[in-house]
């Protein structure tokens, strides 16, 4: 077998057992807390031809998210809260179990196209054995696998801003009316999947740019040459890119709310408005025991360091060396160029509620860490040995893990990473089914609760959930003092409250943990008070 072909078929092997992996999750976990809103939009974006519950985020992923569904015959309720629309109509399928399943597989594709981009870009500028060992580093990283295996767009994001940056610098290398019009697609469907798309691809490029100024040094004729020729396919490939975007929303045309005017697909338009009101207005973060609603300019970097495995970081900080040391080279420059224009836009932003807003850095970071890794096999017999060992490593720190891929921290987090992050790094709804089962096995009267999913509320989709979960009666938690018998508290929750004073939960460590959940009880009858 040629070696190109062998290469290919190993890489689609390492895909294959990294999605094993990922669906072995789905019926482990409850739906997370926007699981249910990115689905309902979707179902109503397929069945009415319409985009209506919320525009901030682009329907591509969401139309993803529920496609499976439905195909398998199921539609939209109707009801005016796309959360509770999304809650109904899982529960009301009838198999709340099999529709959650459809609806991540929805995702997978996007991983399998995040595998291929990582796979083809190593494999341009560098080897096959680059290639190939990227590609496996990619599919053992707990982040991509624990958003891969969720009905949500972040791992959409980061298949298909890889796949128009790539797509960017190929037409750059050698420009084309076909190119040109591969990349207005791509870019496109980048957009169509979150509005994050809008600063890294520019931000990448503007790098890219940049480091090819810096090197090559082209004189100002051969510079306005290189524009020239590129022109004409440039404006096939922006063409082409809103052709997507407008056919994204269904060719829809209106007027955009405030603005009062009427323009193709307003929903994009509305959306964008609102994705740049929700930056500037921030949202609720937690870091290092701290709250804030515009976040720190250090949140991401220091997630990436306490989220993804070690062994995986030293690999790509040394390749990060070994590109700095041949900058000249294009390959090595512009992994820096993708790296630095996704952080850094992130790290200017005021939404800090997760390492998945930054899950397209994962890709040259893969590559970065076989830049890194390859030459410890290739070298001495020490280096294999070392090799060896931080392969071990990182194939142990996801294996020991498995499924809880989503609460993965490693070891500079410490025992308890809910001091570091929250949220969707830890806690994000998706052990509610985890916590119902201890509970049936522990068969207490009535619970109180604290979590992300609002099981207290009493609202018609609440007690549906109670009932589906078979849950006893529930109380909701008191922050100031415990109920006696037991209490379920969400860390995210516990952390982002910003009480004013000094909560029990944060006196008394937990009975037990179920997932990412803290599990405390409090005899009957002379409960010992912290």
């Amino acid at each position: 077998m040629p070696v190109v072909q062998r290469s290919v078929l190993l890489a689609s092997l390492l895909a294959a057992v990294a999605s094993a992996r990922i669906a072995a999750t789905y019926p482990v976990f409850s739906f997370t807390i926007d699981e249910p809103g990115h689905f309902a939009c979707g179902l109503e974006f397929l069945s009415k031809h319409v985009y209506r519950y919320e525009t901030q985020h682009p329907p591509l992923a969401r139309a993803m998210i529920a496609l499976g569904p439905y195909l398998a015959g199921i539609r939209p309720l109707n009801d005016p809260n796309r959360n509770v629309e999304g809650r109904l109509v899982m529960l009301r399928s009838g198999h709340l179990e099999r529709t959650l399943t459809l609806m991540r597989a929805g995702i997978l594709p996007f991983f399998w196209l995040a595998c291929a981009i990582v796979y083809l870009w190593s494999r341009r500028y560098f080897d096959e054995t680059i290639a190939l060992t990227a590609t496996g580093l990619f599919t053992l990283l707990p982040p991509i696998l624990a958003h891969a295996g969720l009905a949500c767009t972040d791992m959409a994001l980061a298949a298909v801003v890889g796949a128009a940056f790539y797509a960017l610098v190929r037409w750059a290398e050698r420009p084309g009316w076909k190119r040109g019009a591969m990349l207005g697609a791509a870019t496109g469907l980048a957009v169509l999947t979150k509005f994050t798309a809008l600063v890294y691809l520019p931000s990448a490029a503007a790098f890219a740019a940049l480091f090819y100024l810096v090197t090559v040094r082209p004189p100002p004729r051969r510079l306005a040459d290189w524009v020239r020729e590129r022109a004409p396919s440039f404006a096939a490939a922006i063409f082409t890119g809103a052709l997507v975007i407008w056919g994204g929303y269904w060719f829809s045309f209106g007027k955009v709310p405030v603005w009062n005017i009427s323009l193709p697909a307003p929903e994009f338009f509305d959306g964008l408005r609102d994705a740049l009101s929700h930056n500037q207005g921030g949202h609720p973060a937690y870091l290092l025991g701290k709250y804030s609603l515009h976040g720190w300019w250090y949140y991401f970097p220091l997630a990436l360091g306490v989220k993804t495995p070690l062994p995986f970081l030293g690999m790509a900080l040394f390749g990060i060396f070994c590109c700095a040391r041949n900058f000249s080279l294009p390959g090595h420059r512009l992994l820096l160029a993708f790296g630095i224009g996704i952080l850094l836009p992130a790290m200017a932003g005021h939404v800090d509620i997760g390492v998945r807003l930054i899950l397209p850095l994962y890709i040259a970071m893969a590559i970065l860490a076989a830049v890194g890794f390859v030459p410890l096999i290739r070298g001495s017999a020490a280096g294999r040995v070392i090799a060896a060992l931080l392969l071990l490593w990182l194939v142990a720190a996801g294996a020991l893990r498995h499924p809880d891929y989503l609460s993965y921290f490693n070891e500079l987090a410490g025992s308890d990473p809910a001091k570091v992050l929250v949220d969707s790094d830890l806690d994000w709804g998706q052990d509610t089914k985890r916590l119902a089962t201890r509970l049936r096995e522990l068969d207490p009267p009535q619970v109180s609760l604290m979590l992300i999913e609002p099981l207290t509320w009493q609202l018609a989709v609440e007690k549906e959930l109670q009932l589906y979960y078979r849950l006893p009666r529930i109380l909701p938690a008191d922050a100031s003092a415990p109920h006696e018998g037991w209490t379920a508290i969400s860390p995210t929750v516990a952390r982002t409250l910003a009480l004013p004073f000094t909560p029990w939960y944060d006196k008394v460590p937990p009975t037990e943990k179920v997932g990412a959940l803290w599990l405390y009880h409090f005899p009957v009858n002379g409960a010992v008070r912290p």
